[in-house]
């Protein structure tokens, strides 16, 4: 007789039945400045802790551009600082940023998008990861949550860039 199993809703059996969660998060914002001033920010992670409250430590490590390197710390849980270190996968200037984790429990990609809109850029952040294992059991949750207060954070973007 054939064995049943039911995972938790979002949760897949990928090849060699090892189980999988996929989390994302996607938002967008328009802000009132110009392409290359918005670009400007985006694309260096320095400016991450202007507008993400995790971000306890970040340093660029060379010029910016496909391959850069950012050493990050962040807030985890209970408050103890996590690395999560990144590298820019993608520079296309004034059009598309993206990175992803090399370092830390949880390695997302990330991508910014951006376009002109009557009265300024429009700004759209996704976030996404693969969970697999217990980490996809015991983190997704978690997880889920980090990434929609990242992205729910663009506001706090849009406010600094406003503002200066």
């Amino acid at each position: 007789m054939a064995a049943h199993y039911h995972l938790p809703a979002g949760h897949h059996v990928t090849e060699g039945w090892t189980m999988a969660k996929q989390v994302a998060a996607s938002g967008s914002v328009v802000i009132a400045r110009p392409i290359s001033e918005v670009f400007a920010f985006f694309s260096d992670a320095e400016n991450d802790p202007k507008w993400r409250s995790g971000v306890k430590s970040i340093r660029r490590l060379g010029e910016l551009g496909v391959g850069t390197q950012y050493e990050q710390t962040v807030a985890g849980p209970g408050g103890r600082s996590i690395s999560a270190d990144v590298k820019v996968t993608a520079f296309e200037p004034e059009w598309h940023v993206a990175f992803e984790a090399t370092s830390g429990p949880v390695r997302p990609h990330g991508d910014y998008r951006f376009e002109a809109a009557d009265g300024g850029t429009k700004v759209t952040f996704s976030l996404s990861a693969e969970l697999s294992g217990l980490k996809a059991v015991l983190m997704a949750g978690m997880v889920q949550k980090t990434m929609d207060g990242e992205v729910g954070a663009l506001p706090k973007a849009k406010a600094h860039l406003e503002s200066a």
